[in-house]
């Protein structure tokens, strides 16, 4: 049968949902995977993947502009006619659902990673459109042929809190899972003593002010005033499609001051984190982070921070470190910590693999996925 994977950037769909689409095609179903224009759109063809590009822009507000990207939404769905159709991100969610139901497809999964920038940023744009965008997911959210997926508990207690979505038609799926055979622990544990390289710390993310990147920069302000040997790279590519996207002058600003290293986008991951000796995710809120999942499963100790997502990754003292949000100083000192004992270090990254092995492997998150499907389209051959 034939299944839409729906997704705010092509970006998302190779990196966090390339390994679903696998899946569902090597069962022999049809998939196309539709998203914004972008570069990563040809390599899912080449990858002998359905692709189409979506005529969207991410950050509009224009209501023409939207009516438009709806209307092609729903001649799409109605072209397809797909025997179901999954939908990342809230944007997604809201139009897609409405597609769906306008074309009448008759199974619809929505998996809303986070609360995204509406719920999580105080601007006054978000605060006008929080009303309407809760208006609208309680209609698409519910009803017959509708399951939503979420990635953490503190996201199910605040769903059904605000009654978005019936908690019967609610599941819980942690994240997109990560590879275990391509994401391992490095052979060698790091060096210490006199002769030892200085200890690199790297934060990997969208560089967005809410994923605590400004924390980040003051966090290496106050351990390089110490004179503490930590390099402090920052990985992740701006997103100008989100209105919290950190402008490149401000980044340039901290790397001009010596306070982190840009490495701009990087596609090996994992040849990264072999390279790396913790690292941090300052975050305000996540559904769950990925790179904290693919850093847990390279044994490497984590820092984050005590916040919805995070927390599922990481437990205090465990596996990793928790620091209040939003605050420099716990995050310095955590990052310090950790410098300073380099054995405990390896001791919390070596319960960081343990948990993802147990928790994130990505075959227990497709197969929990799938079950959704099946819940709505029966028999799925799954």
């Amino acid at each position: 049968m034939k299944i839409i994977l729906f997704a705010n950037t092509e970006w998302y769909l190779f990196n966090f949902r390339l390994s679903l689409a696998k899946a569902l095609k090597a069962q022999g179903h049809e998939v196309l995977l539709i998203s914004p224009p972008g570069e990563y759109g040809a390599r899912l063809q080449a990858l002998g993947f359905r692709w189409q590009a979506l005529p969207m822009d991410r950050k509009s507000l224009n209501p023409l502009q939207e009516l438009r990207l709806l209307m092609h939404l729903c001649r799409l769905y109605r072209r397809e006619q797909p025997a179901l159709a999954h939908h990342f991100t809230i944007k997604c969610v809201v139009y897609g659902s409405i597609a769906a139901l306008f074309a009448r497809v008759p199974a619809r999964v929505n998996a809303v990673a986070g609360m995204g920038y509406v719920f999580t940023n105080q601007a006054l744009k978000a605060r006008l459109l929080r009303p309407v965008v809760r208006g609208l997911m309680r209609l698409v959210l519910n009803g017959r042929g509708a399951r939503v997926i979420l990635q953490n508990n503190d996201d199910m207690a605040a769903f059904a809190q605000a009654g978005l979505a019936r908690p019967e038609l609610t599941r819980l799926v942690m994240g997109s899972g990560v590879d275990l055979a391509r994401f391992t622990p490095r052979a060698q544990p790091k060096q210490v003593g006199p002769e030892a390289q200085p200890t690199r710390v790297v934060l990997a993310a969208r560089l967005l002010w809410d994923k605590g990147i400004a924390e980040y920069a003051q966090a290496a302000r106050l351990l390089k005033a110490k004179g503490l040997p930590v390099r402090f790279l920052l990985a992740g590519a701006p997103d100008p499609g989100n209105p919290a996207a950190i402008p490149q002058a401000t980044l340039d600003g901290w790397q001009a001051e010596g306070l982190m290293e840009l490495l701009g986008q990087v596609n090996d991951m994992a040849a990264l984190f072999a390279s790396v000796d913790m690292v941090v995710l300052p975050s305000y809120r996540e559904g769950l982070p990925k790179s904290l999942i693919e850093a847990a499963a390279c044994a490497l100790p984590l820092v984050t921070t005590d916040a919805p997502g995070c927390r599922e990754v990481v437990t205090h003292e465990v596996n990793g470190l928790l620091v209040p949000v939003k605050d420099a100083t716990a995050l310095a000192n955590a990052i310090e910590r950790l410098h300073l004992d380099p054995a405990w270090a390896r001791q919390l990254g070596l319960a960081a693999r343990e948990r993802a092995i147990a928790e994130f492997d990505e075959r227990i998150v497709i197969a929990k996925t799938l079950a959704v499907y099946g819940e709505l389209v029966s028999p799925l051959g799954l």
